[in-house]
């Protein structure tokens, strides 16, 4: 059988995406050559000096990794010279990362985490990339921060590199979402997973429990819910946590189930949890629904969430439509 690379897929999906323009493709070309060049140093990286921490903090505060900073370098050098983007914005910097003046621009506007779950790292647990893809506002002015703090819903495309036992991207530009995984033979992503849907109800629920002392009481009685042999299925569902959130959503999008980081008290400077609204919860949101599930923050869907700020947080519960309206029904007693 003939296997099907992605730029492939999305021209012979173009009639039905709009976004499969040459300049989009280009963008996305751009963008799987960063991911193969940060997949080829996170499979070395037990290898050489690319373990450990930087000794700087990025914008949220937490230690650097040294693959986290090299992912993050990959991608804004890669992507500044695609010529098809006006600003990016990555967790690991403060600001807009705008595009030098000698470089040609777009209208799109690439928002990524470069490298989740590094806290993983040195133990060899899954990790991955996020990004979202939005359209400027106003293609007449300079681009300004108004221009990225979109709602969720209207990212043009949205998905993830998963760098595991294998090499995986799983994206959508609204008309699906499909699974392509690396090939290393050749240095293509083959479509291995194509039209996934996530069953409408899971099996499994991933949250960190140690955290049970800093969550409200409506947060426990959700997570009870699912503990409970009294639920809706019968008999408790699997706890199965990594604390990558890449890993966790990957299993539960292909399994069934429920992600949960809830809003806790553990520390104050972060009252609304820890995900960050617009390079996190929005483009896995994006990913979910198209696969037949759901994101909200506990009562709002995530993709109706106006950002504020360029790194705004968010609570996040996402996966399998019942296993997710079980939890807005819970928050809305």
């Amino acid at each position: 059988m003939r296997q099907i690379t992605v730029i492939e897929h999305l021209l012979i999906h173009q009639k039905a995406s709009p976004m499969a323009t040459g300049r989009f493709t280009r963008l996305l070309n751009e963008l799987i050559l960063a991911a193969k060049i940060i997949s080829r140093e996170v499979n070395k990286a037990g290898l050489v000096d690319v373990l450990g921490f930087t000794g700087e903090t990025n914008v949220q505060g937490e230690q650097v990794q040294k693959l986290d900073d090299y992912a993050n370098r990959v991608i804004i050098h890669r992507m500044q010279r695609a010529g098809v983007l006006c600003a990016m914005a990555s967790e690991e910097n403060a600001d807009l990362i705008e595009i030098p003046d000698k470089f040609d621009t777009g209208d799109y506007i690439l928002i990524f985490d470069p490298l989740d779950g590094s806290s993983n790292i040195d133990v060899n647990v899954s990790i991955g990339t996020i990004f979202s893809i939005f359209k400027r506002k106003n293609s007449t002015q300079s681009v300004t921060l108004s221009d990225v703090l979109q709602k969720g819903a209207q990212q043009v495309a949205a998905g993830y590199f998963i760098y595991g036992s294998s090499t995986m991207m799983v994206y959508t530009t609204g008309n699906g979402v499909h699974g392509f995984t690396l090939d290393p033979s050749v240095g293509e992503f083959l479509l291995s997973h194509p039209d996934i849907k996530i069953p409408e109800q899971g099996k499994i629920y991933s949250v960190n429990e140690s955290y049970w002392h800093y969550w409200d009481e409506k947060t426990r009685e959700v997570v009870s819910y699912f503990k409970s042999p009294q639920n809706e299925r019968g008999r408790p569902y699997s706890l199965r946590y990594i604390g990558s959130l890449v890993a966790d959503f990957h299993r539960n999008l292909l399994y069934g189930g429920i992600f949960m980081y809830p809003a806790d008290k553990k520390d104050p400077k972060k009252p609304s949890g820890k995900l960050r609204l617009l390079c996190e919860a929005n483009p896995m949101a994006l990913i979910v629904e198209h696969a037949g599930g759901m994101a909200i923050d506990g009562r709002r869907r995530i993709l109706d969430i106006e950002p504020q700020e360029l790194h705004q947080r968010v609570p996040l519960f996402i996966g399998s439509k019942k296993d997710v309206q079980k939890v807005a029904e819970i928050f809305g007693k």
